[in-house]
C-alpha cells in the first residue's frame, strides 16, 4: 500500500531558529525521525511514500538524493575505498514521491494535493512524520479491510506528565490525576483510509477535525487502541528522550530488528467512540497534539 507522510508542518516547538531543520528531519541517532517511521512501514512491506512537503522540503530531498546506505548497513571496502560492496540495503526497494504542499497547509489539504499519486488505490495508509510506535500494523491493516469504515487511526493513552485537577464550585480542589493515567485516549495517527475519506473533505480542512469527525459521526470511522509503544517528537524533551532510548538500545518503535518482533494486545473500539478519543479536543495530532498540525 502507499503511505502518505506529513512531512511539511513548521515544528515551532522544535525550531531554535530560522534555519533550523524541519521536524522530520531531527535524528535520532544517525537517522531523521522520518527514516524511522518510514523502515518500521517498509517492515510491514509498504515501500511505496508519498512525502507532503513544505518547510524545509530542500532538506529532506537532499536527504535522500544523497543518501548513504553505509550509515546503516554493514558493507565490505576493497581497492582504498573505490568499491563498497553493501551486505544489506535500506532503501533500495523504496519509491519515493516528494510532493511540496505548501507551507502553511492544513493536513487534510496536504493529502488532498497528493490524491493523484495515489493512483487510485482504493486503500491508502497516512501517517505524521514525527511519532513512533510498535504497532502490529498488519494486524491493523487486515482488520480495517474486514470493514466498510473510510478509515482508522490508532488511539493512544496520553503521553504528557500533566495533572488533570478537580476542583468544586467552592474552588476546593477535590482530586489530582495524571492525565497519562486516564481511560481517555489521544489521536496517535498511524491512519488507514479509503478513497471514501475524500467524501469527507473539503478543500482547506483538517484531516482529522474535519473529515475523521464527519465520517466518524456517520458511523464509518474506527479507532484502534494500542496499549504498547507510542512517542511523538513533538519538542526537544521529547526528541532527547528518544534519542537517550536509543543511546541506550531501546527502540522497541524498530520493528525491523530482530528483538522488537513481539506484538502486545489490543482491542478496536467503533466511530461511535471516535469523537471522545482524545478527551479534551485533542484529535488533530500525535501526543496531545496541542494545536492542529501542519
Amino acid at each position: 500500500m502507499k503511505v502518505v507522510l506529513f512531512c511539511g508542518g513548521l515544528g515551532m516547538r522544535m525550531r531554535s531558529g530560522p534555519d533550523s531543520l524541519p521536524k522530520p528531519m531531527m535524528p535520532i541517532g544517525s537517522r531523521p525521525v522520518l527514516w524511522h517511521i518510514m523502515k518500521y512501514y517498509a517492515h510491514f512491506g509498504h515501500t511505496d511514500f508519498i512525502l507532503c512537503l513544505g518547510y524545509g522540503a530542500n532538506a529532506v530531498k537532499d536527504y535522500f538524493l544523497n543518501y548513504r546506505e553505509t550509515y546503516s548497513n554493514d558493507f565490505v571496502l576493497t581497492k582504498g575505498g573505490r568499491e563498497i560492496e553493501l551486505l544489506s540495503s535500506d532503501i533500495s526497494e523504496w519509491r519515493i514521491t516528494f510532493v511540496d504542499t505548501g507551507m502553511e497547509t492544513a493536513i487534510g489539504e496536504r493529502l488532498r494535493r497528493v490524491r493523484q499519486y495515489l493512483d487510485g488505490d482504493d486503500v491508502f495508509l497516512a501517517n505524521y512524520g514525527d511519532v513512533l510506535t510498535d504497532a502490529p500494523m498488519d494486524e491493523i491493516v487486515d482488520e480495517f479491510l474486514a470493514t466498510d469504515a473510510v478509515g482508522s487511526l490508532l488511539a493512544v493513552p496520553p503521553q504528557d506528565s500533566f495533572h488533570v485537577v478537580r476542583v468544586d464550585g467552592q474552588g476546593r480542589m477535590t482530586d489530582l490525576e495524571p492525565v497519562g493515567g486516564m481511560e481517555m485516549c489521544i489521536n496517535g495517527g498511524y491512519f488507514v483510509l479509503r478513497q471514501g475519506i475524500f467524501d469527507y473533505l473539503e478543500e482547506d480542512e483538517d484531516l482529522v477535525m474535519d473529515a475523521c469527525v464527519r465520517a466518524a459521526r456517520d458511523g464509518r470511522f474506527r479507532a484502534r487502541r494500542h496499549g504498547g509503544f507510542w512517542a511523538p517528537m513533538d519538542t526537544l524533551k521529547e526528541r532527547f528522550a528518544l534519542e537517550e532510548m536509543n543511546r541506550r538500545g531501546d527502540r522497541p518503535w524498530a520493528v525491523w530488528e530482530p528483538g522488537n518482533r513481539g506484538r502486545r494486545p489490543v482491542l478496536v473500539v467503533d466511530a461511535p467512540e471516535l469523537p471522545r478519543v482524545d478527551g479534551i479536543g485533542q484529535m488533530s495530532g500525535s501526543s496531545s497534539k496541542r494545536a492542529p498540525r501542519a
